[in-house]
C-alpha cells in the first residue's frame, strides 16, 4: 500500500470519528443553553434599574449611562468570560465543578478532611484522579504542611466551604423570586397596573406553580427549555441591535475603560454605592462551573463564548443607547426599550425564561444539598433520582418546600425587585468569593504552581470581588440582610450536624470490638446460629461495631451468615458500579463473617432497592471464588483481613444463577438445569408463617423476588462449594437488616457550647429522616438496636 493511500485512510477515519464528537458537542452545547445560562441571560431585566437607584436615581447624564455600560462590559468580560468560562472550567474534579468539588479536590491531595473514614483502596478507584495525573516526586508545599498540622485551619476551611454552600442555597431561594417578579413587572407599563400588590400576587402564583412542578417532575417538558432560552436570547439580541441603530450608534465608544473613570467622576460616592447593581450582570455565571458535571468543558465554553456573551453585550449596549436618549425611563429600562409591536411576545418569553432559569437554579440547589449531605454536613434527606432530560439530576422534597416558603416570603415581604436583588447579589457574590479562595488553594496544592501564581489569581479576581462586596455593605439594611440571616441559620445546622457526626464516629471507633476478642469465641461465637442472612449496618470501615455485641448480649442468637455493611462516601463525584463493592472476610471461613463496603461518590444517589441484596450475594460469591483462586484483586490491608474490589469480570455471574421466584412457597425441586438443589433450612411452619406475612404486607408483596441457584460446576476446593451453598441457603431463608438506633448525649462535664451543639445534633437526628429511610431499608425486615452515645 502506498503512503498516499494510507494517509487517505487515516484522514477518512479521523473525519469519521470527529463527526460524532462534533454532534455530541453541539448537542451538549444546545442543552446547556436551557440549563446553565437561563439565570445570567435574565439579568438585563433589572441591572440598569438596580444601578440607577438610590443616590443615582436622579442622575441625568449621558456620561453616567456610558460609564455604567462600560462597567457592565468589563465585569462580564473579566468575571464571566475570563474567570469562569476560561479559567474555572479547568479546575474540575474529574469533570465535576462547584464548591464541594473544589473541597473534594483539596481533600484528595492533602489531609484536609475531618472524617477519618479514608482507606488506601479508595485511591485505586478509576475516577479518583484524572487520567495520567501523578503527584509523585512533588515536594509538599509549606501551605499544605501548615494546614495538615493545625486542626483549626481544617475547621476554618470547612466553615468557609459551608459558607459558600449556604449562599448557594440562598441563591436557590432568592433567584426564582427575582426572576419571576422582574419579568412580571412589565405589566406596569403596558397593562397600566397601578395596584402595587397585583404584581407580587401574580408572581406568587407563578412561584407556587414552579415549585409544584419540581414535585411533579419536569421531564415531560424539559425538552422545551433550550428552545425557550434560545428564543429569549434572540429577542434580546435583536432588541439590542435595534436600539443601537435607532437611538445612539456611538455607544460603542463606551467599550473603552475611560468611561469608567468618567462614571465615577460624575456620580462620586453614589457611583461606588451602585457597584452592587453592576455585579448583577454576572449573577448566574457560577452555574457554568457548578453544573459542569452534567456537560463537558468544550460545549459550555462554546455556548457561552459564541452565543451568551455576544447576546448579553449587545443587549446591554442597546439598553444604554436607549437610556442615553431617554433618561427618564431608567426605572423601567428593559421593557421601555422594547418596540410596542413586540412587547407582549417578549413579555411572554421573559416569563417563560424566568420559569426555566428558576427551575435550573433550584436543581443546582438540590445538587449542592446532596453533596453536603454526602460529606455529613446536613441532616438526612431523601434524594430522588428524577427522570429529567438531563441525567443525574435529583429532587429533594424537604428542600423544595423550604425554598418555596423563602421565595414567597421575600416576594410578599419586599413587594418589588429593588430590595430582593440586593439580597440575591450578596448571595451570588459570596459564592464567587468563596470559589476564588478555594481556587487559590487548588492552584498551589493540586496543580503544584507556586504561591506567587496563586496569589496573582487572587489579586486579579479577589480584589474586584472585594470592591463589589464593599459596595454591597451599604445595601445590608435594605434587603442585604436576608442571605446573611438565612446562611447563618443554615451554617449552624450544617456545622452542628458535621460536628455531631464526627463525635459519634470517633465514639464508634473508640468502642468498637477488637477482632481478637471476637475470634476467640470460636465458630459459633458463643451464640445460636439461626437460618438466614443478617446485614449489620455500621459507619465503621473496620472492626465490629458495639451495636452488634449489644444485640448479642440481649439476644444470644444470630444468623448463619453475617455481613457488616458500611455505606460510605468517597472523595470522587461518582463511583463506577463495577468498583462499588469492596468485599472482605472477618476471621476464618467457618465463621461465615463478611464485610462489605459500599462506596458512593458525592454526586451519586444512594439506591438500595430490591437489587442491593441480590448484588451483595453475587459479590460475596465472586469474592469467595476469587479468594480460592488466589486473585482477590486490590487488597486494603486492614486488620479484618483482605478486602477485594469485586469487579465485573468475565466470570462474574457464573458462580450463581439468578431467576425470578414466585414466592417463598415455591417448590425447591423446580431448579434450573445444571444447578444444584439448595433447600431452605427453615422449618415448614416458619415457611407457612412467612408466606402468610408476605401476603399481608404490601411492601414485601410488591418486592421482586430473586431465586439463586448454585451451578453444578467442578470446584478445586470442596470448602468453596460448601460455603457457596450455605450463602445461597441463607439468602433463601431471608435477610434481616440490623441498624443502630442511637441516642446521643453530651457528657455531664462538657462545656456549654458543646452541650448546645450535641443537644441540637440529637434534636436534628430525632426530627429528620431515620437512617433506615435514607438507606431505603424495608421497614418490615428492619431490626433496630438501641445505643446510648455520651460524647
Amino acid at each position: 500500500m502506498s503512503s498516499s493511500e494510507s494517509n487517505r485512510q487515516r484522514c477518512s477515519s479521523s473525519t469519521g470519528e470527529s463527526k460524532p464528537q462534533c454532534k455530541v458537542l453541539l448537542f451538549l452545547a444546545y442543552q446547556s443553553l436551557g440549563f446553565l445560562f437561563g439565570d445570567i441571560s435574565l439579568s438585563p431585566l433589572y441591572v440598569y434599574q438596580s444601578i440607577f437607584s438610590g443616590r443615582l436615581k436622579h442622575v441625568q447624564s449621558e456620561d453616567a449611562i456610558f460609564g455604567a455600560f462600560s462597567l457592565i462590559f468589563w465585569t462580564l468580560s473579566i468575571i464571566s468570560l475570563l474567570k469562569y468560562a476560561i479559567f474555572m472550567l479547568s479546575a474540575d474534579d474529574n469533570g465535576e465543578g462547584g464548591i464541594v468539588a473544589l473541597y473534594s479536590l483539596l481533600c484528595k491531595n492533602a489531609k484536609f478532611c475531618l472524617l477519618p473514614n479514608h482507606q488506601t483502596s479508595d485511591e485505586e478507584l478509576s475516577t479518583y484522579r484524572k487520567p495520567g495525573y501523578s503527584n509523585r516526586n512533588i515536594p509538599p508545599s509549606y501551605l499544605k504542611k501548615f494546614i495538615e498540622k493545625h486542626k483549626s485551619t481544617k475547621i476554618i476551611l470547612l466553615v468557609f466551604v459551608l459558607l459558600g454552600a449556604c449562599m448557594v442555597i440562598c441563591v436557590g431561594a432568592l433567584m426564582p423570586a427575582v426572576s419571576v417578579l422582574s419579568s412580571i413587572e412589565g405589566l406596569k407599563i403596558e397593562a397600566k397596573i397601578k395596584n402595587n400588590s397585583m404584581v407580587p400576587l401574580i408572581s406568587c402564583v407563578l412561584l407556587v406553580g414552579l415549585f409544584v412542578l419540581q414535585h411533579r417532575g419536569s421531564h415531560a417538558i424539559a425538552f422545551m427549555f433550550p428552545p425557550i432560552i434560545i428564543l429569549w436570547l434572540l429577542s434580546i439580541l435583536m432588541i439590542g441591535i435595534y436600539n443601537i441603530v435607532k437611538w445612539n450608534p456611538s455607544i460603542y465608544r463606551a467599550l473603552s475603560p475611560y468611561y469608567i473613570y468618567k462614571f465615577f467622576w460624575v456620580t462620586g460616592k453614589g457611583g461606588w454605592a451602585s457597584l452592587g447593581g453592576v455585579f448583577l450582570c454576572v449573577t448566574g455565571a457560577e452555574a457554568m462551573f457548578t453544573d459542569l458535571g452534567y456537560y463537558k468543558q468544550a460545549p459550555v465554553r462554546a455556548a457561552f463564548s459564541c452565543i451568551i456573551y455576544p447576546c448579553l453585550i449587545l443587549q446591554y449596549m442597546g439598553q444604554a443607547a436607549f437610556l442615553s436618549k431617554n433618561l427618564s425611563a431608567v426605572p423601567i429600562s428593559f421593557y421601555a426599550s422594547i418596540p410596542d409591536v413586540f412587547f407582549w411576545p417578549v413579555f411572554v418569553l421573559a416569563a417563560l425564561a424566568a420559569i426555566v432559569a428558576s427551575q435550573a437554579v433550584i436543581s443546582s440547589t438540590f445538587s449542592i444539598v446532596q453533596q453536603c449531605h454526602a460529606f455529613e454536613c446536613l441532616p438526612r434527606v431523601k434524594a430522588i433520582q428524577s427522570r429529567r432530560w438531563i441525567n443525574g439530576q435529583t429532587y429533594i422534597p424537604e428542600i423544595n418546600w423550604i425554598l418555596m416558603v423563602i421565595s414567597l416570603a421575600v416576594t410578599v415581604g419586599f413587594g418589588d425587585t429593588g430590595r430582593i436583588v440586593y439580597a440575591y447579589g450578596i448571595a451570588s457574590l459570596f459564592v464567587s468569593f468563596v470559589t476564588t479562595w478555594l481556587t487559590l488553594l487548588v492552584i498551589n496544592l493540586v496543580w503544584h504552581r507556586s504561591l506567587i501564581v496563586a496569589m496573582a489569581f487572587l489579586l486579579i479576581f479577589g480584589s474586584i470581588e472585594v470592591l463589589f462586596l464593599s459596595s454591597y455593605c451599604m445595601k445590608i439594611p435594605i434587603g442585604g440582610w436576608v442571605p446573611i440571616v438565612l446562611s447563618s441559620l443554615f451554617m449552624v445546622v450544617m456545622y452542628v450536624w458535621h460536628y455531631g457526626s464526627r463525635k459519634k464516629y470517633f465514639f464508634d471507633m473508640h468502642n468498637k470490638v477488637s477482632m481478637r476478642g471476637v475470634l476467640t469465641l470460636g465458630p459459633s461465637l458463643g451464640i445460636v446460629r439461626v437460618p438466614g442472612m443478617g446485614l449489620i449496618y455500621t459507619e465503621l470501615a473496620s472492626g465490629v461495631p458495639a451495636s452488634f455485641t449489644h444485640f448479642l448480649t440481649n439476644l444470644p442468637a444470630f444468623y448463619q451468615v453475617v455481613v457488616f455493611v458500611c455505606v460510605k462516601t468517597v472523595l470522587v463525584p461518582s463511583v463506577p458500579h463495577a468498583e462499588r463493592y469492596l468485599i472482605g472476610r472477618i476471621g476464618p471461613k467457618s465463621y461465615r463473617l463478611y464485610r462489605c463496603i459500599v462506596r458512593y461518590g458525592y454526586k451519586d444517589v444512594y439506591s438500595h432497592e430490591n437489587d442491593f441484596e441480590n448484588e451483595l450475594v453475587m459479590s460475596i460469591a465472586e469474592f469467595i471464588q476469587l479468594e480460592a483462586e488466589g486473585c482477590s484483586g486490590n487488597q486494603d490491608g486492614t486488620a479484618d483481613g483482605r478486602m477485594a474490589v469485586v469487579r465485573t469480570s468475565g466470570k462474574f455471574g457464573t458462580r450463581l444463577r439468578m431467576s425470578e421466584s414466585a414466592g417463598v412457597e415455591e417448590n425447591d425441586s423446580n431448579n434450573l438445569p445444571g444447578a444444584l438443589t439448595v433447600t431452605s433450612s427453615k422449618s415448614p411452619t416458619l415457611k407457612k408463617l412467612q408466606a402468610m406475612y408476605e401476603q399481608e404486607s404490601l411492601e414485601l408483596n410488591t418486592r421482586r423476588r430473586i431465586k439463586f441457584e448454585l451451578l453444578n460446576t467442578i470446584y478445586r476446593d470442596p470448602l468453596v462449594k460448601e460455603e457457596l451453598m450455605e450463602l445461597v441457603e441463607a439468602n433463601r431463608a431471608g435477610a434481616a437488616y440490623v441498624i443502630g438506633h442511637s441516642h446521643v448525649k453530651a457528657k455531664w462535664n462538657s462545656s456549654f457550647m458543646k452541650k448546645f451543639a450535641i443537644n441540637l445534633y440529637s434534636f436534628l437526628r430525632k426530627n429528620c429522616r431515620s437512617p433506615a429511610v435514607g438507606l431505603n431499608i424495608p421497614q418490615t425486615c428492619l431490626i433496630k438496636v438501641g445505643m446510648n452515645y455520651h460524647v
